[in-house]
């Protein structure tokens, strides 16, 4: 056991220092240097503000309810229990055990699904950051680049929570981690910058196109079925599995099961294709904002 995990982790580095080689011969990581110089000088100018606007946002939608801000974790906590009871005690779905998938269906299903709910919550809040923010999207002097990062910032406090539960779930089922939990971090932050440009995208576009917010929510209803949270991509007709690929959310899960419950780099390509793909569309979403903010308050 102890061999098989040492050449795992021999693996992933080489993977990993295959995949960063790609990166600077691509020039990747140096590309766009102002873009995030701009956004880290605004996050970190408007910091405290930004803290406090992401825990109201959890504090005011629970407002008055007997159980509070719990709730904002119930909700999720259902959901992912209801999706367990079907598939595992309904449906009995069962894998793991095997070299190849070494944990159990729950671990994968749950690796999966808490970073899709975290994007289906940012896009959801992102699409009517500008129209639900009227009042101050007008104020000339408040900085609006922070609405959308306010609702990614407190659905990531959401999915931390989740994290920790499952760790402990694999501790208490497996007695040990991979060593590939140390990579979650590095994974946040790539989910952090990809949910930005997202959510810079959707709230630019929802101040224009009311609309936008209605067609989220059936994209996030069946998003979670057109992704391999639930299933094995061989488990999907040959036919329909190229779809999989092209889905750019997809390259997450992997990147996320890759770390929590695989233990190495099953996908290594999913974790090159997502570190581009992220710092590229937070590129957009930022610049995208930047150019269609200044006539928000015209269409409000």
């Amino acid at each position: 056991m102890v061999t098989i995990k040492f050449c795992r982790m021999v693996q992933t580095i080489y993977q990993l220092n295959i995949i960063l080689e790609e990166l600077f011969r691509l020039k990747i990581i140096s590309g766009h240097i102002k873009v995030l110089r701009e956004f880290l000088y605004i996050l970190t100018k408007y910091r405290q503000l930004t803290w406090e606007m992401a825990k109201r946002e959890i504090t005011e939608k629970y407002a008055g309810q007997v159980l509070g801000t719990f709730w904002a974790v119930l909700h999720p906590l259902f959901l992912m229990s209801v999706y367990i009871f079907i598939f595992v005690f309904v449906f009995k779905i069962k894998i793991g055990g095997t070299k190849g998938m070494p944990l159990d269906y729950t671990t994968y299903l749950l690796s999966g699904l808490i970073p899709w709910l975290t994007i289906q919550e940012s896009m959801s809040k992102a699409s009517v950051a500008i129209v639900s923010n009227a009042n101050l999207v007008k104020q000339v002097v408040f900085p609006i680049e922070i609405l959308p990062i306010k609702g990614v910032i407190s659905s990531l406090l959401t999915q931390g929570v989740f994290l920790l539960i499952l760790i402990i779930y694999v501790v208490l089922s497996q007695h040990s981690i991979p060593l590939t939990y140390g990579l979650i971090p590095l994974i946040i932050l790539l989910q952090f910058f990809f949910i930005i440009g997202i959510s810079y995208i959707l709230a630019s576009v929802g101040a224009y196109f009311r609309d936008i917010k209605d067609i989220i929510q059936v994209i996030t209803v069946i998003g979670v079925y057109l992704m391999p949270i639930f299933y094995l991509p061989e488990q999907v007709p040959s036919g329909f599995q190229q779809l999989l690929y092209f889905n750019p959310f997809s390259h997450l899960i992997w990147c996320y099961q890759d770390t929590l419950y695989y233990g190495y780099f099953a996908h290594p390509w999913s974790w090159l294709i997502f570190i581009i793909l992220s710092h590229v569309i937070f590129t957009i979403g930022y610049k995208l904002f930047g150019r269609l903010k200044i006539m928000f308050g015209n269409v409000l």
